[in-house]
């Protein structure tokens, strides 16, 4: 997100070059995880936002303009992975709330893309606003995570 506040393109496509490779490797540790615990429709929405990350990365280092398709499929398949992963009720209910709501914005995002408008990255209100949503609904996950994670002697026991 900080290179959505950045003034230099140059310094801007550093930041979400490092930030889109950190979460398509989140997102992909996260689908195993889920499905792991059974939980397939998470781990498919974990699956999902990983692709959909990896095409919004297509374009970080490009000029605004000419990231505008690969940043509408993206923001596509981010609204689908939001829809997938909050939908079941695996994590607490205002961090579903917050990731159906992004989900709506992106949504709104890739339909206006996928219209003809010219909406970039940073544009407001659509999608500038959908990113602190965005951003609270995976402090929500972490959160969850962190919450639910066994003490290392309890998964020492589990193993053994």
């Amino acid at each position: 997100m900080a290179g959505t506040f950045v003034p230099s393109a140059a310094l801007r496509g550093l930041c979400w070059g490092i930030d889109g490779a950190a979460l398509v490797m989140a997102g992909a540790l996260l689908a195993v995880h889920y499905v792991r615990l059974g939980q397939d429709v998470v781990s498919a929405g974990f699956l999902v936002f990983a692709i959909g990350e990896g095409i919004i990365l297509s374009g970080a280092a490009m000029d605004l303009a000419a990231s505008i398709p690969s940043f509408g499929a993206g923001s596509s398949l981010w609204a689908v992975a939001l829809l997938l992963i909050s939908s079941p009720r695996v994590f607490p209910f205002l961090v579903r709330v917050l990731g159906l709501v992004a989900a709506a914005m992106f949504a709104a995002t890739a339909v206006q893309i996928y219209a003809g408008g010219a909406l970039q990255p940073i544009t407001a209100p659509l999608p500038f606003y959908a990113y602190p949503v965005f951003v609270a609904t995976i402090f929500g996950w972490i959160w969850a995570l962190l919450k639910n994670r066994a003490p290392v002697s309890a998964r020492a026991e589990i193993v053994a």
